[in-house]
């Protein structure tokens, strides 16, 4: 039985979904306005992760996650770029799905964007008002924070906390400090959407409610998204959420810890930050996707090169077994089970399962996985073996490393025509304007040490 650490109730829960076999499944995405720093990678890998066991464990997942595609921070790039707001956000998303498709993140079943969910933001936010949840002022509009009798359950903030910690925004125009806002009055020459209270645009938190609503319905399995959106972001999606329909939001609330660097949150305002882009140049993206997955989800993980090189060193531990046992099963015959190895290879199955059950604890379940390694090395030693045990130890190694989105097996050079295969993919995804596939393709063949050169005459490629 799965059991989740609920964010909301602060305890392990077993879990149930909402219908047998099936899970409703919402991560908050990124705003797109720089590339993603090492920090913002950790969600898409935890929650692929859970999405992975999840379906490893007969569940049928649905997996949706958001891109915000309008917002302050995606303005003031486009202006500083002296570019649009869309061309700004399309190139982030793009350059979102080739950094996260190198870390082995399956793509969501949906991307909703913020800008394609308009109509739908509005229709909430005009329902709220109706009932006496919203109110406008100055072409703002405002959420009567008091006048929903949950809030802070998430986040354990209390109202007058708040107030007296000054972690609001004070504005003349709230009935109440504490009040949040829902729309924004258009500002001179800043992109705008025309809405009942004016030209304007949502405010942050109203989205993924109107999201979440639009595509799954009212109340969902899972709410996940970093630590740092407990407050406000998911306080103020609950309290939208649950003032329109009456309804819980989610039933399970996960929030995975934050990539510190020196002990101190990592953070584009604090400019102590790693860019993913860039650290996957510098490290196999495998690598990079074990690291995260050697730390629980709910633990901080501090960043560091020297970490990374022990990540390195323990997953060369479990390939070198893994490619271990590929030779030996080569020359191998089927001997048959002996002392009971199918029995105690199937035993390691049971305490990956047993960890992975336990909050999707990956850093015991990747435990096990080396204690299943130094096991494949006493049985290799072995003077006779068999090919049925064999292949059950590279069966298990490759469930898990499905799970994990890992492969533990080594890599093998590309031939020459799997070059040129792949070089032709690539120019058909730029003329489409892919322009995710064509670098994921690029990184493909640099991991492969293959170096591409675009020239007049097409390109040409030569092994580094």
């Amino acid at each position: 039985m799965v059991k989740i650490y609920n964010s909301l109730t602060n305890k392990k829960e077993e879990f149930t979904p909402i219908e047998e076999g099936k899970v409703t499944m919402y991560c908050c995405g990124p705003t797109v306005y720089n590339y993603i720093h090492i920090g913002n990678a950790r969600p898409p890998i935890v929650y692929d992760m859970v999405r992975r066991y999840l379906a490893f464990r007969g569940y049928d997942v649905q997996f949706v996650s958001n891109f915000t595609d309008v917002d302050d921070k995606i303005i003031r790039a486009a202006q500083e770029l002296g570019e649009e707001v869309f061309e700004v956000a399309e190139r982030f998303i793009e350059a979102y799905h080739s950094d996260t498709a190198a870390l082995n993140v399956t793509q969501a079943d949906l991307h909703p964007k913020v800008t394609e969910t308009m109509d739908d933001i509005i229709d909430f936010i005009v329902k709220l008002e109706q009932k006496g949840f919203a109110y406008e002022s100055g072409g703002d509009v405002y959420f009567r924070t008091r006048k929903f009798d949950g809030y802070g359950k998430l986040s354990g903030q209390s109202l007058d906390d708040l107030r007296s910690g000054a972690r609001i925004d004070v504005d003349d125009r709230k009935e109440d400090a504490v009040d949040f806002v829902l729309w924004k009055a258009a500002k001179p020459n800043e992109i705008a959407w025309k809405s009942p209270w004016g030209q304007g645009r949502p405010g942050w938190h109203i989205e993924c409610s109107a999201m979440i609503k639009k595509n799954m319905g009212d109340t969902i399995d899972i709410h996940a998204g970093g630590k740092d959106l407990a407050f406000p972001h998911h306080e103020n999606e609950i309290a939208q959420s649950e003032a329109l329909t009456g309804r819980k939001l989610a039933n399970y609330w996960m929030h995975n810890g934050f990539v510190n660097i020196n002990n101190e949150k990592m953070s584009k305002s604090l400019g102590n930050f790693v860019l993913a882009h860039d650290i996957i140049q510098q490290y196999p993206p495998e690598v990079v996707r074990f690291f995260m997955l050697m730390a629980h989800y709910r633990t901080p993980i501090n960043f560091s090169d020297e970490l990374l090189v022990g990540a390195q060193a323990g997953l060369d531990r479990i390939k070198n077994a893994v490619a271990n046992l590929s030779h030996r099963l080569g020359e191998t015959a089927d001997l048959g089970d002996s002392e009971g190895w199918l029995e105690k290879v199937n035993q390691y199955k049971e305490r990956f399962i047993e960890e992975m059950d336990d909050d999707f604890n990956s850093a015991n379940g990747i435990s096990v996985m080396f204690d299943l390694a130094k096991e494949a090395n006493v049985y290799l030693r072995e003077t006779q073996t068999s090919k049925q045990v064999l292949q059950a130890f590279i069966e298990l190694f490759d469930e898990v490393g499905t799970v994990l989105g890992v492969d533990f097996h080594e890599e093998k050079a590309l031939l020459d025509e799997d070059i040129d295969q792949l070089i032709e993919e690539r120019n058909t995804a730029r003329k489409e304007r892919n322009f995710a596939r064509a670098d994921e393709i690029r990184e493909l063949l640099k991991e492969q040490n293959i170096i591409l050169e675009d020239t007049a005459q097409g390109v040409r490629w030569k092994r580094g």
